[in-house]
């Protein structure tokens, strides 16, 4: 009796085993094949290669709402559309404010459903997280969000690779106002016209003290050096682009 021993190289097994196992979960595919597949390191957005003197204000919502009128009721006194960043139990919250913001002609993010550590999660978690959320602002305001901030500005590869599966640009910011420390809206005013250029994406919170007094004086002064000031979808460059290594989003082919 012959026994005949077949020798099959490692990775093609490995291989093999992978596609069956993909094979009977389906409704992770493609995230889970841009997870292992991907070898270099993910960035997300935080600015923006333009030559053109405009920049992106954006606004996290995950806590009270005692100051957002006040804070919409400046944007529309310059008539300036931004992007607020909605965390879905805060939509749950406050319902009517997601409409309001709505509205008002302001763009919405996703900022997840539980504000969660996003890292932590699998999978199934992420695209969970984001996908409540969607639903919750789509049904309020009829908007598709594909704006993604993740809570506490952690990603991983996964993270990124899952929101992009699911048809969103994660985006983070290049000038942190520090809002969230409650600091005056001098030093706020301060800290942000110090570092803002062309490309920015500024990050404010709707509930910290000193925003409204912040922006109440950087809006007019932005716009008497030149800026526009627009939602961080109008900042993008769409069609063809690359992310480069410290998160600046470049027009046209490149490397990160």
């Amino acid at each position: 009796m012959r026994v005949y021993v077949l020798k099959v190289k490692w990775w093609y097994l490995f291989l093999i085993l992978l596609l069956a196992f993909l094979s009977i979960v389906p409704q992770v595919r493609t995230p889970l094949i841009m997870s292992v597949l991907s070898r270099g390191r993910l960035v997300p957005i935080y600015d923006v290669k333009t030559a053109e003197k405009k920049l992106a204000i954006s606004f996290d919502a995950t806590w009270g709402t005692d100051l957002t009128d006040e804070i919409l009721g400046i944007l529309a006194e310059h008539d300036i559309k931004t992007t607020f960043f909605l965390a879905g139990y805060w939509v749950d919250k406050h319902p009517e404010y997601v409409v309001k913001i709505a509205a008002a002609g302001h763009e919405i993010g996703n900022h997840s459903y539980s504000h969660p550590h996003m890292n932590t999660l699998n999978e199934q978690g992420i695209a969970f997280e984001l996908q409540k959320n969607e639903h919750l602002i789509r049904d309020l305001t009829g908007q598709q969000t594909t704006l993604f901030r993740p809570p506490f500005g952690e990603y991983n590869n996964q993270v990124i690779s899952v929101a992009t599966s699911l048809g969103y640009h994660t985006i983070q910011w290049s000038v942190d106002s520090l809002d969230w420390k409650n600091l005056t809206s001098a030093q706020i005013y301060e800290r942000v016209m110090s570092q803002v250029k062309p490309g920015s994406i500024v990050l404010f919170h709707n509930a910290a003290p000193g925003t409204p007094g912040a922006i109440r004086r950087l809006i007019p002064d932005l716009l008497s050096q030149g800026y526009a000031i627009v939602p961080i979808s109008e900042l993008l460059h769409k069609g063809e682009y690359y992310i480069d290594h410290a998160g600046t989003q470049h027009p046209g082919k490149g490397g990160s």
